[in-house]
């Protein structure tokens, strides 16, 4: 894989010289996207230690896959579209369950036990086992879902390829994201937590706990149960707003307790 990340890194770098017919540059930028698409590797990964380790290489083969790449028809059923990128397919092979109108591209990676109801996963995505994609959520460019989660009706988690230096949106293992809500921006949501119905969330977001007034940015902490709220404008002017955090529960309590109760107060 080194050797592979060391060629990505050449051939971006003379990118503008780069013939759409070099069979031998296409043939690296493809084996790059196979191993997004069997998770093989990774765009991000958490490094151990709360931290997360981008895989800068891997967004340049998703870019450079774009810049050789040929528009072409795509037939799928009755369906026809017209793109540069193949849709997947082989999903019982995978051991995903993908219903009717759901679609992922190549280069995404949905682990065994996924379902997919009617949604969208992009590019260099990945989506832990069983982890359900709900109808009509969005996952977006190499966004990262971890294990045993549920991305609930409309919601959706924000994609990036560039900046280069931009994480990607990160949610962790056993999460709730609820529907109609969106998390983008490189947001990182820790596991374990539980985010209501409509609740929006950048990295200006100013989220805060509600027992102590503390405000945060750009990540929620492992465990907290989140709901949508407002701050005060300055001087009587109109609200901005905010996440909320009304309580965090630990892994023992979370395990046992249902996620609609976790969200009344």
């Amino acid at each position: 894989m080194s050797d592979l990340k060391a060629q990505i890194e050449e051939l971006w770098s003379g990118r503008d010289d780069l013939d759409v017919d070099d069979t031998e540059a296409n043939a690296a930028i493809h084996a790059a996207i196979d191993l997004l698409d069997t998770g093989q590797a990774r765009v991000a990964e958490p490094d151990g230690s709360g931290g997360v380790i981008v895989n800068e290489w891997l967004k340049l083969a998703i870019l450079l896959l774009f810049r050789q790449s040929k528009m072409e028809t795509i037939e799928m059923g009755p369906f026809e579209f017209a793109d540069k990128i193949p849709l997947k397919r082989d999903w019982i092979q995978r051991r995903v369950r993908v219903v009717p109108g759901a679609q992922a591209r190549w280069g995404s990676y949905q682990g065994p036990g996924v379902v997919m109801m009617p949604s969208y996963t992009n590019i260099g995505a990945y989506v832990g086992d069983n982890t359900m994609v709900d109808t009509w959520a969005s996952i977006g460019s190499c966004a990262q879902i971890g294990e045993n989660c549920h991305i609930s009706a409309g919601a959706g988690i924000g994609g990036v390829l560039e900046p280069m230096q931009a994480n990607p949106t990160i949610i962790g293992d056993n999460c709730f994201i609820g529907a109609r809500s969106e998390i983008v921006e490189g947001v990182i949501v820790g596991e374990g937590s539980v985010v209501a119905m409509g609740v929006f969330i950048t990295q200006s977001t100013k989220i805060v706990y509600r027992d102590t007034g503390e405000v945060i940015r750009g990540h929620i902490p492992p465990y907290s149960v989140v709901v949508p709220g407002t701050m005060p404008g300055k001087d009587g002017g109109p609200g901005l707003a905010c996440a909320v955090i009304v309580k965090t529960v630990d892994a023992q309590t979370r395990e046992k307790t249902g996620i609609n109760e976790l969200l009344r107060d």
